[in-house]
């Protein structure tokens, strides 16, 4: 139990930061190498992880943190420090050519980025309390800081390689080294953030036992994706009010499962209209992918029904989602499924594959249906279920919305992670606090349930963080209030 003069002082220090500047605020590293929060969503290389980290980033700065975004200069006319939101920035290092390099081959110049941070981070004059990082480049990444300047490391998978493999007969020869640092950032950061509980399941069957993992799914902004309603994005689009729309959005990447898709398509008699959602860079994989599955089209007779739209831009996707009777995932591998998620929040239900994270954000018979992956007939008797059965469609989209509305808000997620920032930084301040004696061990102890409970507002985390590495610097002698206030 908190003490009286525990929760007295930890009140008057709330008091004391509520005008706190902006400079004094808790500061916060992501690292995403390859995932640009600016990037253009759909290309290659630029999905999921991308929107993660910029919404993340901007979730906590609403929240009253100031984050900056690590990424990797693509191109030399890239600027360097863009502001995102107040108090969320994203800061481009130079590592390697500055041009696109495809995630297989960057990990030759993790060791630039890692400098180049170092020196960011200097010239800046910016102490950051944490670094979180995302995807395993940016876990090797993390590592090297953490026991450098001895930062609390946060890391997020984004996609495990133990998964991804496990079916290729030849791995790529970056597999092995990507194993390792996947257990290593399991075993060594202080916190991993699986995104779904099934993810959290495959670290723990295909990585190691050890290290500790938390679930916090990703967040969307669930009112742009619900702004708009059937009727509407259909007049939008100059789309038929009555003619059955079926929706795949991402990227064209052969594990995305599109193929399955098209042929289900082929085994459809019910009239629809087929929209491919997403771009590709000229020359890219990605491209290479959009042609073959075109080819395919035309093949199976599907050219009519089939609309390859290109990238649209994020801000345009609510019309499509809510134009759609149904919206498909049909990937052979998803650790988390933001497009599922996004669809749901403009209620529209979801066919998925019954693989990784999906089994966790798609709800069967209640916010959609999980078919197996590959599998195109019963992909296919999925669809002409949904499609022949539109109080089912009506049923599954409300509660979908519903769904989505309260598990997967943006404000929702960064309130989670900003509290699990909170809780490591404190305990590293506390820690710091205790060797330079200036907490006895009865303060320390009430000070770690504190901490450990949820009921500490950011403000008072923030002055408790403060005041615990002042102590830290301190000399014992000049620390007695710490002592008496254990009284």
């Amino acid at each position: 139990m908190i003490s009286r003069s525990i929760a007295s002082f930890l009140t008057s220090l709330e008091e004391v930061n509520t005008i706190t500047p902006r400079a004094s605020l808790p500061t916060y590293a992501l690292i995403s190498v390859h995932g640009d929060p600016t990037a253009d969503i759909g290309k290659e290389g630029a999905g999921g992880q991308n929107i993660y980290v910029r919404q993340l980033g901007l979730g906590l700065a609403q929240q009253g943190a100031r984050v900056d975004i690590f990424t990797r200069r693509e191109s030399p006319d890239q600027a360097e420090i863009v502001e995102l939101a107040p108090g969320c920035r994203t800061i481009r290092l130079t590592a390697g050519p500055a041009q696109f390099i495809p995630r297989t081959e960057l990990f030759e110049y993790l060791p630039d980025f890692v400098a180049a941070w170092l020196d960011f981070q200097q010239r800046s004059g910016r102490r950051y309390n944490l670094v979180h990082t995302n995807y395993w480049l940016s876990g090797w990444v993390g590592l090297q800081l953490k026991f450098r300047l001895g930062l609390p490391l946060v890391h997020t998978y984004h996609s495990i390689g133990a998964v991804k493999y496990q079916n290729l007969s030849d791995p790529p020869a970056i597999a092995a080294v990507r194993h390792g640092v996947e257990w290593a950032c399991l075993e060594q950061a202080d916190r991993i953030i699986a995104t779904s509980p099934q993810e959290e399941a495959d670290m723990r069957r295909l990585l190691s036992r050890h290290g500790r993992v938390q679930v916090i799914p990703c967040g969307i902004d669930t009112q742009h994706f619900s702004a708009v309603t059937r009727y509407e994005a259909r007049q939008q689009l100059g789309l038929d009010p009555q003619r059955s729309l079926l929706l795949y959005a991402g990227r064209f990447d052969e594990r995305k499962g599109i193929e399955t898709l098209v042929r289900a398509c082929a085994q459809l008699s019910d009239p629809y209209q087929l929209y491919l959602v997403g771009g590709a860079r000229p020359g890219g994989q990605d491209n290479q992918e959009q042609e073959r599955i075109r080819a395919l089209v035309t093949e199976l007779g599907l050219a009519d029904v089939t609309t390859f739209t290109g990238r649209i831009d994020q801000a345009q996707l609510p019309p499509y989602y809510a134009a759609a009777d149904i919206c498909i995932v049909p990937s052979y591998y998803e650790p988390f499924g933001l497009v599922a998620i996004e669809a749901m929040a403009a209620g529209t239900p979801v066919i998925a594959s019954a693989v990784g994270g999906l089994n966790y954000t798609v709800i069967p018979h209640k916010t959609g249906c999980l078919v197996p992956p590959r599998d195109v007939s019963a992909l296919a008797q999925a669809i002409t279920r949904l499609l022949q059965n539109p109080e089912h469609r009506l049923a599954y989209g409300t509660a979908a919305q519903q769904w989505v509305k309260a598990n997967f808000s943006c404000d929702g997620v960064a309130r989670q992670v900003l509290h699990l920032y909170q809780t490591l930084t404190l305990k590293e301040s506390l820690k710091t606090a205790r060797i330079g004696q200036g907490l006895s061990a009865e303060l320390a102890a009430q000070l770690q349930a504190l901490i450990e409970s949820k009921g500490i507002k950011p403000t008072g985390s923030q002055a408790l963080d403060q005041w615990l590495q002042t102590l830290g610097r301190k000399a014992p002698s000049t620390v007695v209030p710490a002592q008496r206030l254990a009284s």
